[in-house]
């Protein structure tokens, strides 16, 4: 019997798949900006600065499309989830870094899918298709292809704070997915960000007064500033923002999948900068772009099919908010 597609619908299908990639795309290039930065900027005092960057950002764009913040219940609820994430999950990973190579982060960020499929499951009640299972380990491995570095090592501490960051990050998609009702994905963003730029000031001034490395603003040149406020425009500002609005779109689940995508962008804008790739990169990169490709259509397919329309699923979550 042939699928009649209604053009509401289709553009949801490519609005959500489009968002999802411009998400990576803007994580990709903003890890690689934050790189240059965080050599001149110590990592507690480039996170309260770069979220400062991006609300200020958030909050202009706001004004100027005309949405204005209204603080409903439902937003509340997700700005809670701004101190979760980039808040906590952030900070862990920057400690986590300090004491095992960058290399070996992110071969362990490359499970951040992984257990984004498992919470799902669990927390979403997602059903997860064996098919969507096997391409997001496709996906995986071409990034374990991309990133991989000889000598990749950290001790327990690290990688422990790491694997509590990834599954933090994780939870964040989930709950996110959860709650994210009908209110404007920019609404919900600025007001996360605003959440986790309390968090960041807070956890910078308390190590600075206890005698560590916290705040150190002094002598920090243009290029550091200019860095810092792109990264953070890039990284927390728009990154999110699309992220958020693929989420409302579409599962979990398939939201995940597209995350392999970000070092294919990171590697992309490295090359850019003069950076050469291998043979086994440009073998992963062309990996992952080829099962994300599968994952899109099948994404489209869910959307345009015979399951659950963006609109049932959001009202499922309502009725599940309003009686909890």
């Amino acid at each position: 019997m042939p699928i009649h597609t209604s053009p509401r619908r289709a553009r949801t299908a490519r609005t959500a798949v489009a968002a999802l990639v411009a998400a990576a795309a803007c994580w990709g290039t903003g890890t690689v900006v934050s790189k240059q930065v965080v050599d001149d900027v110590t990592p507690l005092t480039l996170l309260p600065v770069q979220l400062a960057v991006s609300c200020t950002f958030l909050l202009v764009l706001s004004l100027v499309r005309h949405e204005p913040l209204i603080w409903t219940p439902s937003v509340r609820r997700l700005a809670a989830l701004g101190v979760l994430n980039p808040g906590i999950a952030y900070a862990l990973g920057l400690i986590g870094l300090t004491t095992i190579t960058a290399s070996m982060s992110v071969l362990l960020w490359a499970l951040e899918p992984v257990v984004i499929l498992l919470l799902a499951a669990l927390v979403l009640r997602e059903r997860i298709p064996a098919a969507l299972a096997v391409t997001v380990g496709v996906a995986i491995s071409g990034a374990l292809l991309v990133l991989y570095q000889p000598g990749a090592s950290g001790d327990a501490v690290g990688i422990t704070l790491t694997l509590v960051s990834i599954g933090f990050c994780a939870l964040y998609t989930v709950l996110t997915r959860r709650l994210v009702l009908d209110d404007s994905s920019l609404a919900v963003v600025l007001a996360q960000q605003a959440a986790a730029l309390v968090f960041a000031v807070a956890l910078a001034s308390v190590v600075e007064l206890t005698g560590g490395a916290g705040w150190n603003l002094a002598g920090l040149g243009t290029g550091a500033w200019l860095g810092a406020a792109v990264s953070g425009i890039l990284y927390y500002g728009l990154g999110f923002a699309f992220y958020v609005t693929g989420l409302r779109h579409l599962p979990a689940s398939y939201a995940g999948a597209f995350l392999p995508l970000i070092p294919v962008f990171g590697v992309a804008v490295g090359y850019l900068a003069g950076e050469r790739l291998g043979l086994r990169q440009w073998l992963g990169a062309i990996v992952i772009v080829a099962a994300t490709a599968v994952i899109a259509a099948r994404h489209r397919g869910c959307v345009l099919g015979t399951g659950p329309s963006s609109e049932e699923t959001t009202a499922t979550h309502r009725d599940q908010g309003e009686s909890s």
